[in-house]
């Protein structure tokens, strides 16, 4: 048998390498992009209190009116699987407004308003595709939360201590509205209050179709995630 030439041989060295190296592409690339390249995925909301003295106007009394002030952000938290590989993906936005109202012991009222239009992550065309496809941003560009009733957990917080808060309101999102029961942790930060939570989501719920294009799929539930600064309004 003709024994293959040094050019062949080669060739089929080359050949060989590629094939491996596409196969570690296929199985390390993956890896590689959710703990190298990709930004990891942000912490969970928790409050970031800096003080836990209110001034002597605030420490008698939490009653009134709240506004959400600079320093909140809400967004959501999704789990990819990118060919195999699970990657934990997280969108924010700063842009939240809303009200809050309050007695010495009761939440009484919350409207939230987050603009999901502006939410983006780490990579623009996951961006385009969640506001253009996963969501119609155009026709829904805004999701809201709004108390249903009184939740009576407020006291303590004006002595400098933390409350877990769980609450029952209507999510709006992708214009679908559904009930949903969330624990809410709140503290007192000097002046203000501050507010953290994460609302489970099943997408189908809100007639949002989780994302699946082969190589990369969207698990079919995620969460909502919050921080709120309040101030007096």
């Amino acid at each position: 048998m003709k024994k293959p030439s040094k050019k062949a041989t080669i060739g089929i060295v080359i050949a060989a390498v590629v094939v491996v190296i596409g196969i570690a592409a296929a199985v390390f690339g993956p890896m590689i992009y959710r703990d190298v390249i990709a930004e990891p995925a942000a912490e969970a909301p928790a409050l970031e209190i800096e003080s836990t003295t209110p001034s002597a106007a605030d420490a008698s009394t939490l009653a009134g009116s709240w506004t959400v002030a600079s320093g909140s952000y809400a967004g959501y938290r999704v789990d990819e699987v990118l060919n195999g590989t699970d990657v934990t993906v997280t969108g924010r936005t700063e842009t939240v407004s809303g009200t809050l109202t309050t007695t010495e012991t009761e939440l009484t009222a919350a409207d939230i308003t987050v603009d999901v239009a502006s939410i983006a992550t780490d990579e623009q065309r996951r961006d385009e595709y969640f506001r253009s496809e996963a969501l119609d941003t155009a026709a829904n560009p805004e999701a809201t939360f709004t108390l249903d009733e009184p939740v009576a957990a407020l006291d303590g917080l004006a002595d400098g201590t933390q409350a877990t808060i769980p609450a029952t309101g209507t999510l709006t999102l992708n214009g679908v509205s559904q009930q949903v029961t969330i624990d809410l942790t709140a503290g007192l930060d000097g002046d203000n209050v501050q507010v953290a939570g994460s609302i489970p989501v099943t997408f189908a719920d809100y007639g949002v179709e989780a994302p699946n294009l082969g190589f990369v799929s969207v698990e079919p539930t995620g969460s909502v995630e919050f921080l709120l600064v309040l101030e007096r309004a």
